[in-house]
């Protein structure tokens, strides 16, 4: 996973010594975000997403994200068990970086996501299934405040924090 942030971080800086970087938010803006969650805030794994948002004003985003994540126990003597999350939310952000910094490369913003976590559990025990799912499908309310910084006119690395799918999301933007 390391690895492939690090490679995400070389390719992005490559990338930006070809070509002029500009690229403050603006309406009519749509954003596509994919990147990998570290953490999270239900069990393990390591979460895959994804995100889209329509610019309706000059400071403001409404879009939609979806993010999958899975993780297990397989205990050697027949003991095994998997949970999986899809989380998908309605999400708006407001994006704040010409109020404060005159940086055409960078997009500081901060949102908030309402949507729902769909939940699966499977067992296999050796006594029968053993049905514990501690998790459960969900509401999923969430707060982020994050960055892009763009090393293309559409092209960016974008990190986000909060209390979201994923206490920090990072990876790369689109501008389209």
């Amino acid at each position: 996973m390391k690895k492939t942030l690090f490679m995400l971080v070389v390719a992005a800086l490559f990338s930006a010594a070809s070509e002029k970087a500009f690229a403050q938010y603006e309406k009519g803006d749509k954003l596509l975000n994919v990147g990998i969650g570290l953490g999270s805030y239900y069990g393990g794994g390591v979460a895959v997403g994804a995100s889209f948002e329509y610019g309706v004003t000059d400071f403001i985003s409404v879009g939609a994200q979806a993010d999958f994540y899975t993780w297990g126990y397989n205990w050697g003597s027949g003991y095994k068990y998997r949970y999986t999350f899809l989380p998908v939310a309605a999400r708006g952000s407001y994006h704040f970086g010409k109020h404060f910094l005159d940086i055409d490369k960078l997009d500081l913003y901060g949102g908030a996501a309402l949507g729902y976590y769909i939940s699966s559990y499977s067992a296999d025990t050796p006594y029968g299934g053993v049905y514990d799912d501690t998790y459960g499908s969900k509401v999923l309310f969430g707060v982020f405040g994050g960055g892009k910084y763009y090393f293309k006119p559409n092209m960016a690395v974008f990190a986000e924090v909060g209390y979201n799918v994923t206490p920090l999301k990072a990876g790369i933007a689109f501008k389209f």
